[in-house]
């Protein structure tokens, strides 16, 4: 009796499963504000548990727990792929779900405020939608839903300007654990009111997109490398600096308040997230769900609550770290190492210039971040990248100008980081580094439009003075911006003469091709100043500006008998920003100047290599103390704009580029300049590119590893004559697959 009564069950469970319903966006009864958390319960059969799928979706971030098993940390992506639509996950497995009676629980958080890296909708609330090949299992008012009282947003401390409140996306978290739900267990929701439907055209979330880049990598509960006790405060050493989420056992009396942050908490006069905990009676331990990062985290803990355990989560973007740069000289390989810290530091739900005060995609920043990924991460890196440049150009206004930092509500148009974006180092980097050539034809018509049509030519020749929203060429002064423009809009020309060639606009390419030589023509009559051997603007005052003088130099506008006017402007000149830096130590290394480059970033970055942390500064000051507090007062100590060195060291001192799209082709062209020896590694989707290069007696030996399906072009290092391995010799070899020892002398 009881297995045809089984039977009935399954049969009826099928034809429900069958009918298809559409899922919708849910939400609770009660009203939600900025910071506010939302749990939904659900209970339901599957038939068929292994053929699972999940599309789901929140305002604004979910934990998702399966039978007890917490699934996914922190599912969702800052909003969004266009101004009107939603990211949302796909999970093509649902691990923990089983055949019969199975139990879920979802929790949200709704961050409730638009920022530089976010859109709010007005919508906090669940999208679901599960299937297998026999169940269906949707978001609707079946659903259970409340307002999650035990979890609030504890106000915010002290902030200058407001800066967390119009910048940094997310809440200060709070968690009672005396009202607490343990969501691990199944909960009883009987009493909870039902789901609210919100329809889809009310709800503000728009059409849904894929999630385009990988669920965060999230590693086992881990101890410190120390624990201390420092100003009323239990520390925890990171091992470097990293996206934490503090972890802590205790007995309690209940009722006392224990507040968690990292050293980062505190950024000069700005502030970052932090997470109070209100213990109840007895022993417990908790987690925070939010991260935040640090070289430290911090347990006040009042007295009477006796501390049994604290440890740490490391989570992060989900890519491996593949590439490597060794040298004998320490400050490079320091460099390098804290270089590709920062980076990583600076990547989750998009490219960051800071993981702490505000966690925004400038594109400024992303551009000198991409360049670095490709000698750093594997391939899934340049996920982020595909996802940074499809969200730019989908946020592209009407009247065809771009601006940054997106996703968000800022809106202002950066004229030279925009021109970075889309030229030579930007969108066309990205395309050397993976061949993905379908992104520069889906993104191409609005590219062309932005600099044809929203930047004016004066007598077809110079662009005029673009100041857009925000009139920003670099940090710092003496930046002499007229002359910069026509450098970033030649680099923005030529990467755009490519991406037309390359998605068959060829007459595109020639009319750019083109503009770039009147422009350059043009640049030289005016901004040469022959007296003082040196770019610069006819009618400015202010101090030479080497950021020109470099730009002039990439942008193939400077002649070569000029070269050595540059090498002395660089020597005596140093006014850029740690962010403009890269593009002077890339100068001297296209002027053949390496051991300049060499001396001038070890000149400029020392202090800043030598400091006691894993990461690099936004600035180049700092006076020190807890969050780094730099003398302009809100520099934060993890900024991946300072990074550019990592590309320099790998691109041009190891030598190692691509010729062509996803290094199927690549040139090695160790310049060593003081250095004795160099190896590096550089991964690619054929497999790793090795290097090593050692000075002997008169020559210089390398051993080079040419990955399968792969081309190198071995050129002759600056100051020697002649390429040797096994018959062959040159100035050029190339070389396929394969292991090769080859001699230069």
């Amino acid at each position: 009796m009881k297995r045809w009564l089984f039977l009935l069950i399954a049969v009826s469970l099928l034809s429900v499963a069958c009918s298809k319903r559409e899922a919708q966006i849910i939400t609770t009864a009660e009203s939600i504000a900025d910071g506010d958390w939302q749990c939904f319960h659900k209970e339901f059969v599957v038939l068929a548990p292994k053929s699972a799928s999940l599309k789901i979706a929140a305002d604004t971030k979910y934990w998702l727990w399966v039978n007890g098993e917490l699934i996914v940390r922190e599912g969702g992506l800052k909003r969004g792929p266009t101004p009107t639509d939603s990211y949302c996950d796909i999970l093509t497995e649902v691990p923990n779900l089983k055949f019969g009676k199975n139990d879920v629980v979802v929790l949200v958080q709704y961050y409730g405020r638009s920022s530089f890296s976010h859109r709010v909708t007005a919508t906090p609330g669940l999208y679901f939608d599960l299937s297998t090949t026999l169940d269906h299992v949707v978001s609707d008012s079946s659903w259970r839903a409340i307002r999650y009282d035990a979890m609030w947003q504890p106000p915010m401390e002290h902030n200058l300007q407001g800066y967390r409140k119009y910048r940094l996306a997310g809440a200060n978290v709070g968690y009672d654990a005396r009202k607490a739900l343990n969501l691990s267990q199944n909960i009883d929701s009987d009493t909870w009111a039902e789901a609210v439907v919100v329809a889809r055209e009310r709800s503000d979330w728009g059409y849904f997109v894929e999630r385009p880049i990988p669920q965060w990598r999230w590693s086992e509960l881990r101890d410190y490398e120390s624990i201390t006790t420092k100003d009323g405060a239990i520390v925890g050493k990171l091992p470097y600096n990293l996206h934490a989420t503090p972890y802590l056992k205790i007995r309690a009396k209940g009722g006392e308040r224990i507040k968690m942050c990292t050293d980062d908490y505190w950024i000069g006069r700005a502030r970052s997230f932090y997470t109070e905990y209100i213990a109840r009676e007895g022993e417990q331990e908790f987690e925070s769900p939010i991260w935040t990062n640090g070289h430290e985290v911090l347990y006040y803990v009042p007295e009477g609550v006796e501390v049994l355990e604290v440890k740490y989560r490391e989570s992060g973007y989900d890519s491996d770290f593949v590439g490597s740069f060794e040298c004998d000289n320490d400050f490079c390989n320091k460099l390098w190492e804290k270089a590709k810290r920062t980076l990583y530091v600076n990547m989750r739900d998009t490219y960051m210039d800071c993981p702490d005060r505000e966690r925004a995609q400038w594109w400024g920043d992303v551009v000198v971040e991409l360049g670095q990924a490709g000698y750093v991460f594997d391939e899934r890196a340049h996920l982020l990248t595909r996802k940074a440049i499809y969200e730019l150009m989908m946020h592209q206004r009407e009247d065809g100008t771009i601006y940054s930092p997106i996703p968000g509500w800022y809106g202002r148009e950066l004229p030279c980081q925009m021109l970075a974006a889309v030229g030579y180092y930007g969108f066309y980097t990205y395309y050397l580094q993976t061949g993905d050539a379908t992104v520069l034809n889906d993104v191409y018509d609005g590219v062309k439009r932005y600099l044809f049509e929203v930047w004016n030519r004066s007598n077809h020749e110079l662009v005029e003075l673009r100041k857009g929203g925000w009139f920003w060429g670099d940090w710092g002064s003496n930046i002499d911006q007229s002359a910069l423009q026509q450098c970033w809009y030649a680099l923005a020309m030529q990467g755009f003469a490519e991406q037309a060639r390359l998605t068959g606009h060829e007459s595109d390419a020639i009319y750019a091709e083109h503009k770039c030589d009147i422009l350059n023509y043009a640049f030289n009559q005016k901004y040469w100043n022959e007296e003082l051997r040196q770019y610069r603007t006819p009618d400015y005052k202010e101090m030479p500006d080497d950021r020109v003088q470099a730009m002039a130099v990439l942008a193939g506008m400077v002649p070569q008998t000029r070269y050595e006017d540059m090498r002395k402007f660089f020597a005596k000149h140093h006014q850029s920003s740690p962010y403009m830096e890269k593009y002077v130590l890339e100068a001297l290394c296209k002027m053949g100047y390496y051991e300049d480059a060499l001396k001038r970033m070890e000149k400029r970055f020392g202090e800043m290599v030598a400091a006691p942390y894993s990461t690099l500064w936004e600035g180049w000051e700092y006076t020190g103390g807890r969050g780094m507090k730099y003398k302009s007062g809100h520099g934060t100590y993890n900024h991946s704009w300072s990074g550019g060195g990592l590309t320099i060291l790998s691109q041009y001192i190891a030598g190692i580029a691509p010729i062509e799209p996803a290094f199927s082709k690549f040139s090695v062209e160790p310049n060593l300049a003081t250095l004795r020896y160099v190896k590096s590694v550089v991964p690619t989707r054929f497999g790793n590119i090795e290097m090593y290069a050692k000075k002997g007696s008169g020559e210089l030996n390398i051993n080079l590893v040419v990955p399968q399906n792969t081309e190198a072009e071995v050129r002759l290092p600056q100051g020697y004559s002649s390429l040797e391995c096994g018959k062959m010799s040159g100035r050029v070899l190339t070389l396929s697959a394969g292991k090769y020892e080859i001699v230069v002398r």
